[in-house]
């Protein structure tokens, strides 16, 4: 089997079995044409001709040129690449199965003050039909923790009124309800009967945020919107999208919030992936007994 027709098979299955969003798409294919240059180049033949020790072979030359992040995710990309081909009986074994991914430090995930988010909203001109959006946006990211991806996704039939709930659908086809506190409901409530339409003009269209044209906001978009009220605010932060998601996060432990609720609401299908943000709330108890216990004060 050649190397375009086994990477046509495996794509097809991610794509249309696993439902994987078009970013996943992108970094397999990226992950497995690094391995595809290296054989070319070592001449080792076609992908499916790969060995254990050509595997690590491979590895040890990823040391060369990326950091240990960026080799974990392309080992575990060509490992699921042959797992797929190894379901499908086009190989014997799986090269990659027993080759360990490198140590990494487990970066804590950057937040945002209440002081410095407030200011944010103080920034924003909501005298315009552009900053009554962009004041929605902002308070939509940080009410509700969604990516950025969920957040131009949704539409208005995903807006529950009557118990205050968003439906957001989430990676791997997988949907979860976000519930909306009252004041995001009042903003959106007045969004969609009045900013949208300015925005929607003679367009149809079901999404709930419209770019300028009134068409459905993209990802880039709103990424902008963020950058532009960071800007704006003359805070020196390092602000996206995905910082509001942490900010989210780390807010609602810092309140008393359960580990369980939050991965629920950030949609982590991994326990693990949520309890990151305890480290970071722990930073809140350190300083609250730095400041209390008699033997920590300074003399």
């Amino acid at each position: 089997m050649t190397n375009s027709e086994a990477i046509e098979r495996f794509q097809a299955y991610i794509e249309s079995e696993r439902h994987y969003s078009e970013h996943t798409l992108t970094s397999y294919r990226t992950d497995i044409a690094t391995l595809e240059e290296f054989l070319k180049r070592e001449q080792f033949g076609q992908l499916v001709h790969v060995t254990s020790r050509i595997a690590r072979f491979y590895v040890a030359t990823l040391h060369e040129q990326y950091t240990p992040k960026s080799i974990a995710r392309k080992i575990s990309s060509v490992r699921t690449f042959y797992g797929f081909l190894q379901d499908e009986e086009l190989i014997k074994e799986n090269p990659f199965q027993d080759i360990d991914l490198p140590k990494q430090a487990r970066q804590l995930p950057k937040f945002i003050y209440p002081d410095e988010i407030q200011s944010l909203f103080d920034s924003i001109d909501t005298s315009t039909v552009l900053g009554r959006r962009n004041y929605l946006i902002l308070e939509f990211l940080y009410g509700t923790g969604v990516r950025v991806g969920e957040l131009v996704a949704i539409k208005l039939n995903d807006i529950d009124y009557f118990q205050d709930l968003v439906l957001i659908h989430g990676k791997g086809s997988k949907d979860r309800y976000v519930p909306l506190h009252a004041r995001l409901i009042e903003e959106l409530t007045d969004y969609v009967l009045t900013t949208r339409k300015d925005l929607l003009k003679k367009n149809e269209s079901k999404h709930l945020f419209l770019n300028h044209r009134g068409a459905p906001i993209s990802a880039r978009g709103v990424r902008m919107i963020v950058h532009k009220i960071l800007i704006d605010s003359g805070e020196s932060l390092n602000l996206s999208p995905h910082t509001l998601r942490h900010t989210f996060a780390t807010h609602l432990l810092n309140n008393g919030a359960d580990l369980r609720s939050v991965q629920e609401l950030l949609g982590h299908e991994s326990l693990s992936s949520t309890q990151i943000y305890t480290k970071v709330s722990k930073e809140k108890l350190k300083d609250s007994y730095l400041k209390a216990h008699p033997r920590a004060k300074r003399k």
